[in-house]
């Protein structure tokens, strides 16, 4: 029974396998088509929705790189019967998976869609994103894509890297965004997309990089970006980004570069940003932070660039920034830190590349170990308080290759062979330029502006053959300049204007056939002027005036036809201009005070008709004017015996500057003839009346008119501290925004002083009536304001010791006939001495006065920053700006929030056209700013100037239409002073 029961079990068993398999085979039979069909389907679905987008854009046919899609299989001679433009085909025949920049799976369902820099043109919102359930990477970076993210991106739920970066969408981040859970990498940056970034965005989990640089985003970081722990990149610098930084930042501990450059982000650096352990790169440059440095940042051992250039952060160096061995790039630049650098910082910072100081309050010695690692290349500490020479390290560092900083010239610099870029401008320089310089064959640049080099300029530096910028102005140097100079023959610009060079122009500078800005103004230069300098056929700007050059100018000047800009103002020149434009059409003030120029330009007479006859008058003229001039001194010695006497307190080197500057230029007259030109200070030539004297308007016997300020005889101790203040300071400084001082005399009886005459009078005079208001134009205007803050600017940083001038105000700006504006009265400036206190009385004008000076009486040049902003208003408005900053007061979110700009400019002006309207937002910005309730937190007067030197040429569009600009777009009106 046994064996039998086994057979029919074996049976039964054998049977029921072969039924299973037959029931299997039938399922696959039937399932397979519905498989094939489903697949084909979809890909009919995603090649459907990817040829109506392409057929949406602007151009489809413009990208070559899309020729491939097409629903037709590529072209086969044995199929090329078959024209069936439906979808019914085999898998993988005219599949989208064989398409430019189409990936697929292995189930033929599109992965991947990544078109980069293909020109593609038009928007997104035909893009069928439910047609992609498996989508994963979207890449569409530089096209030119454009309109609104469409919400309906949040159906790509499998999507985990999305790239709209450089193309121009614009809109807002879609909160629907949200969905997209699996999202690891999303770039929008490049764009222009507005409005804030969504709180959802923290919901991203899963994101490794966040790039939303370069867009028009606002508001704040949200906090729920702390969310994003798996984050190792996050970028939103170029947008304007307002509020604090967040603490919850210190959450993303994976986080491996953090870029917060360039927005308007404000607060403190948070002290969280010290957990974030695997940063090696930290950049908040360009931004509004305040507050100190944290000493957390000591512990982000990884970091190798750490940038807070530009910021309005104070206080001193944190010693613990030595601890970040690793380091490349430490950028402090632009702040308000003080103190020294601390001792031992730079002990561990041996792989430095670039270290930036500059623009702060930093003081002491710069530390001796600055090229330890021997691979610093920039080092910049200009603009500090730092003593000493350049140390040890520094003048032996081979790789550097810029450096700029506020020591002694040392000769040990020219062996850092490797410089190219040399600029120590803007400092307390002493001492002579060192002839080592000629040994940089490598160097570039040389700015030593604004210091108080004394000396000759070195033969050596004709031995700089890839000079291509020599700046030296404003400094003492004297002596001639070098001929060798006609060896630096890739020179493009040559500046040595406010110096004290005498001699000839050499022949040789004709040799500079790069240059293209030529300014050797306000020195003692003589003679003639070569012929040769003709060969100058790319010059573009000639500056000669205030020397001493006679002769005619050469006719074969006519050839520098690149030339759009001269001024040979102020010399001893005479004959026919060249006839090319840049004379034929220089204003008048180019060409003032020569001896008897003439020719085709309607300040100047026409040339008289004839040959060398006509040069017998001139000859004559020239013999008459020395015999006259003769006598004058002869008087002046005979008044001197009779006991008057004429003052000059000036060194020795000076007064010979002023002697000739006077007599050969404007005439310095002594007191018998201001006496007789007033008939002894009539009333009648009386055109003003300030604290201290009178000012008389006094045409001299040369026919020359000039402004005699005479002081008060009862004024006592006040009016001869003035008195001396303004001669003190006047004969010190020279700038053509800052009047100018002919001579000056002290009698028994009275003292006066002899100014420039300024036409058209004082700014104050001008705005209060309504005829002149009316002419000044906005281009004029601004012109003003850019003349003021360049004369500030000179004081402040350009003077050393720098001068305070203490009572900016619109009645002390006084305009010349082409409506340039100049500075005056600088009877209450004083000069700032760094390291010692600067306490002094009271002075300035009621409603022009920083408010500080009424709790204070420590004076810094952030008292004049402010009456600059003042005065700057009151420029664009056409009064004085009390009434508006009253109504501020009351309620300063709600009142800026409903007063249009418009609205309160000068209505006597006609309206002003679109590039000016946005150079009206840019001074008004600039105004604003230098009202700042936090004195250091108003800008310097240098980085105004320099701002509007960039921004009225060509100002940037304002995002918003002129006519609906608020004053609380302009400013924050928490932090304006009232």
């Amino acid at each position: 029974m046994e064996p039998l029961l086994k057979i029919l079990i074996t049976k039964k068993i054998g049977r029921l396998v072969l039924f299973t398999s037959v029931v299997i085979i039938i399922i696959i039979i039937f399932l397979a088509p519905s498989s094939s069909s489903e697949a084909i389907a979809q890909e009919g679905k995603e090649m459907e929705a990817l040829l109506k987008w392409k057929d949406s854009l602007d151009s489809p046919t413009d990208s070559a790189l899309l020729h491939s899609w097409s629903p037709l299989p590529p072209h086969n001679p044995s199929t090329s019967s078959s024209t069936n433009s439906s979808y019914n085909f085999k898998i993988g025949d005219g599949s989208p998976c064989k398409w430019f920049g189409i990936t697929c799976n292995k189930a033929g369902s599109v992965v991947g869609v990544n078109i980069t820099s293909s020109h593609l043109q038009g928007t997104l919102h035909n893009f069928s994103f439910s047609s992609f359930p498996y989508l994963r990477t979207l890449v569409l970076y530089n096209n030119s894509l454009y309109g609104s993210i469409p919400s309906h991106i949040s159906e790509l739920s499998r999507l985990t890297y999305l790239d709209l970066g450089q193309n121009h969408l614009s809109g807002y981040i879609p909160s629907g965004i949200r969905l997209l859970t699996s999202l690891e990498y999303l770039f929008l940056d490049g764009n222009e997309i507005s409005g804030s970034i969504p709180q959802e965005v923290g919901q991203l989990k899963s994101l490794v990089k966040l790039f939303l640089r370069k867009n028009h985003l606002t508001g704040s970081i949200p906090v729920s970006i702390g969310n994003l722990t798996m984050l190792k990149v996050l970028d939103l610098g170029g947008n304007n980004i307002s509020g604090c930084i967040p603490q919850e930042i210190g959450q993303l501990k994976s986080l491996v570069q953090l870029c917060l450059y360039e927005t308007q982000v404000t607060g403190s650096i948070p002290v969280s940003i010290g957990n974030l352990s695997m940063l090696t790169l930290l950049d908040l440059s360009q931004n509004h932070i305040n507050g100190y440095i944290p000493q957390e940042v000591g512990q982000l051992e990884s970091l190798l660039t750490l940038s807070f250039d530009d910021n309005y952060l104070v206080g001193s160096i944190p010693a613990s920034i030595g601890k970040l061995k690793n380091l490349t790039f430490l950028g402090l630049a632009d702040n308000y830190l003080n103190g020294s650098i601390p001792q031992g910082l730079l002990n561990n910072l041996t792989e430095l590349k670039t270290l930036q100081f500059d623009s702060n309050n930093l003081s002491g010695f710069l530390p001796e170990n600055i090229c330890l690692g021997g691979k610093l290349t920039r080092f910049v500490a200009a603009r500090n308080n730092f003593r000493g020479s350049i140390p040890r390290t520094l003048r032996n560092c081979s790789t550097l290759a810029a450096v700029s900083l506020e020591c002694e010239l040392h000769p040990g610099l020219g062996k850092a062979t490797e410089l190219r870029v040399l600029d120590l401008s803007s400092n307390l320089l002493e001492g002579k330029i060192p002839n080592e310089l000629g040994r940089l064959k490598f160097l570039f640049k040389l700015s030593l502006n604004n210091n108080t080099i004394s000396g000759q300029v070195p033969a050596e530096i004709g031995l700089l053959s890839n000079l291509e910028i020599l700046e030296l102005a404003s400094n003492k140097l004297n002596g001639s300049i070098p001929v060798h100079l006609g060896q630096c023959s890739k020179l493009r610009h040559l500046n040595l204007r406010m110096n004290r060079l005498s001699g000839n122009v050499p022949f040789q500078i004709g040799r500079l056939e790069s240059l293209l800005t030529l300014d050797v103004s306000h020195n003692f230069l003589a003679g003639g002027l070569p012929e040769e300098l003709h060969n100058l056929q790319m010059l573009v700007t000639f500056n000669l005036s205030h020397n001493m050059l006679s002769g005619s100018i050469p006719s074969k000047f006519k050839e520098m036809e690149s030339l759009s800009s001269i001024d040979v103002s102020s010399n001893q020149l005479y004959g026919p201009l060249p006839d090319i434009k840049a004379f034929t059409e220089a204003p008048a003030a180019a060409l003032q005070n020569n001896k008897g120029l003439c020719g085709n330009n309607t300040s100047l007479k026409p040339c008289p008709v004839g040959g060398k006859k006509n040069i017998i008058p001139v000859v004559i003229s020239v013999i008459v004017s020395t015999i006259i001039v003769l006598l004058i001194i002869a008087g002046i010695l005979f008044s001197r015996q009779k006991g008057e006497k004429i003052v000059d307190e000036q060194p020795k080197e000076i007064k010979t500057e002023i002697f000739f500057a006077a007599w050969n230029h404007d005439g310095k007259r002594v007191h018998e003839e201001i006496v007789e030109a007033t008939e002894n200070f009539d009333p009648k030539y009386c055109i003003g009346v300030g604290g201290n004297g009178s000012v008389y308007k006094t045409l001299l016997s040369t026919s020359q008119v000039v402004a005699v300020k005479k002081f008060h005889e009862n004024g006592g101790r006040a009016s001869k501290e003035a008195f001396d203040s303004e001669t003190s300071m006047l004969t010190k400084v020279r700038h053509r925004n800052i009047i100018k001082l002919f001579g000056f005399c002290s009698h028994t009886r009275y003292s006066f002083l002899v100014y420039e005459f300024m036409e058209r009078g004082s700014l104050f005079q001008i705005l209060r009536d309504n005829v002149k208001a009316k002419e000044l134009e906005w281009t004029t205007r601004g012109n003003i304001v850019q003349g003021l803050a360049n004369a500030i600017s000179y004081l402040h940083h350009g003077c050393c010791p720098a001068i305070v001038h203490r009572d900016i105000s619109s009645k002390n700006v006084l305009l010349d006939a082409e409506y340039e504006a100049c500075i005056s009265d600088f009877g209450s400036a004083i000069n700032l001495h760094p390291g010692s206190s600067n306490w002094t009385s009271f002075a300035g004008t009621f409603g022009y006065s920083a408010p500080e000076l009424s709790y204070t009486m420590e004076v810094n040049e952030k008292s004049d920053v402010y009456s600059f902003g003042i005065v700057t208003l009151e420029v664009i408005m056409g009064k004085h700006p009390g009434d508006l900053i009253s109504s501020l007061s009351t309620s300063p979110l709600a009142v800026a929030d409903q007063i249009l700009l418009k609205d309160v400019l000068d209505e006597r002006t006609s309206p002003p056209w679109k590039h000016l309207e946005d150079q009206i937002v840019c001074i008004a910005e600039i105004a604003f700013s230098c009202l700042h309730q936090i004195p250091q937190l108003r800008p310097t007067m240098k980085q105004v100037s320099q701002k509007l030197s960039i921004l009225l040429p060509l100002p940037s569009p304002s995002p918003e239409p002129f006519h609906a600009i608020t004053l609380e777009k302009l400013f924050d009106p928490e932090t304006l002073i009232y």
